[in-house]
């Protein structure tokens, strides 16, 4: 007797690579006799034919590939579709197995298909932590505004980039499941009790995560989160984009528009650059509703003159500023060692002289501070370990910077410099920063 099944994977939750326990006991168990065909369907993995191997795609920007004859070992296959491959002359369970195997090996050799670097996927059964990197997962300052970056990754080149993300990158790259995020926001939210503002701040760009949308449905849903900001350079987006995002009234968007003159604002961005179609989707998002602040960076020499540009095309849009909500503000260029540096920073005295004059027979104010987003401090949250202590923990994943790694311990993740991946191994490290649950360590 010939079978049919059709398995809906998702790579979230608990079914991350691995097949569920649930899966095998509700599906497989459920049916006697010989099953000799089976149909794989994946909603964030697609599939593609490169000569002798399969490329398989991971939330768009991300791939990995897996030899055609080690498909082969499962039992013939063809493609149904893009997210869909079908198993014939084989058992179920042979199947999801042992595919299921193949993608937990070939994981290892994931890569960001915009710079070419190595990929990690932290998801809920990765054993990577949430808490503990600047770079990815939760950051919490002890504040009612959370950060959660979900990616990293940009498809510009923006030439004052405090962690020189980009194109030109050649850092190790993060995702992060979308079940996992929100699950382990939750459980923060617990903690803090209070209202907050959940603010999508990754080092790259956010439009480049595939379930960015999704992922903002479960934010805007959360009584708890009463506003929900995210900052973007606005190259990816389209009216239709646009359209989605005009329902979530918690949702404001960051804009990080730097020149209103084509040239140099394509000279900042360190690639091509189209600022009409940014101007256009700014002024589109207004007439849809959505929430808009503009956040330049100041970049001395580059685009003193261009402020005043930026303030009265603010200015035009007609909107009024209300409570929470600021319509500019002007970030200060600072020098970073893991940052492209094209100048010398100004001291803040010189910064804030330079708003004070642009701001001159101007409604609005280019400074921004916690008070005007309506940020106030809430308790901190306990540290496993603080500064000077040594702890014992395994090597996991490689952390973005050459030469250096994410040791895991006590469900914290801790960016130990000068240290050889070697996954699993056991080390002793000496905690060098602990200020706000983001932890580095020395290797002993």
């Amino acid at each position: 007797m010939n079978f049919y099944l059709k398995l809906s994977y998702g790579i979230y939750s608990g079914e991350s690579i691995a097949i569920g326990r649930w899966l095998i006991e509700n599906f497989i168990s459920g049916f006697k006799g010989e099953m000799d065909m089976a149909q794989l369907n994946f909603q964030t993995l697609s599939f593609e034919l490169k000569g002798e191997m399969l490329k398989v795609n991971l939330l768009n920007i991300f791939s990995t590939r897996i030899p055609l004859k080690e498909l082969g070992k499962i039992g013939p296959f063809k493609f149904i579709d893009k997210n869909t491959i079908e198993f014939v002359d084989t058992y179920e369970h042979k199947a999801e197995k042992k595919f299921s195997f193949l993608l937990s090996k070939y994981f290892d050799g994931l890569v960001n298909t915009i710079n070419g670097n190595k990929a990690i996927y932290v998801h809920q059964n990765s054993g990577i932590p949430l808490i503990g990197s600047v770079s990815f997962g939760i950051v919490y300052r002890n504040t009612s505004l959370i950060e959660i970056k979900p990616i990293t990754s940009c498809n510009l080149n923006c030439i004052y980039c405090s962690v020189g993300e980009g194109k030109n990158s050649d850092k190790v790259d993060y995702v992060v499941e979308k079940d996992y995020l929100v699950e382990g926001l939750q459980e923060l939210l617990n903690f803090v009790v209070e209202p907050v503002e959940v603010h999508i701040g990754v080092q790259g760009e956010p439009f480049l995560y595939a379930d960015l949308i999704p992922l903002i449905e479960d934010l805007q849903e959360n009584k708890q989160i009463r506003i929900v900001s995210m900052d973007s350079n606005f190259t990816l987006v389209n009216k239709k984009i646009l359209d989605k995002l005009s329902k979530f009234d918690k949702l404001r968007l960051n804009v990080s528009l730097d020149a209103m003159d084509p040239k140099l604002a394509e000279e900042m961005a360190g690639c091509d650059y189209k600022l009409d179609q940014v101007l256009e989707m700014i002024k589109y998002s207004v007439s849809k509703g959505i929430k808009i602040l503009i956040a330049p960076v100041y970049l001395p020499g580059y685009n003193d003159k261009e402020l005043e540009k930026i303030t009265e095309f603010v200015e035009d849009l007609g909107v009024e500023e209300k409570e929470n909500h600021p319509l500019l503000g002007v970030q200060n260029f600072l020098n970073y060692k893991t940052g492209r540096n094209p100048v010398k920073a100004v001291t803040w005295r010189e910064f804030y002289s330079l708003l004070e004059a642009v701001e001159k027979g101007k409604k609005i104010k280019l400074k921004l501070t916690p008070e005007r987003f309506g940020i106030k401090k809430t308790k901190p949250l306990p540290k496993p370990f603080k500064e000077e202590d040594v702890v014992t923990g395994a090597i996991k994943a490689r952390d973005r910077f050459a030469n250096s790694c994410l040791v895991v311990a006590k469900g914290r993740v801790i960016s130990v410099p000068n240290c050889v991946f070697r996954e699993g191994k056991k080390v002793k490290v000496k905690i060098t920063r602990d200020k706000h649950n983001i932890f580095n360590g020395k290797l002993l």
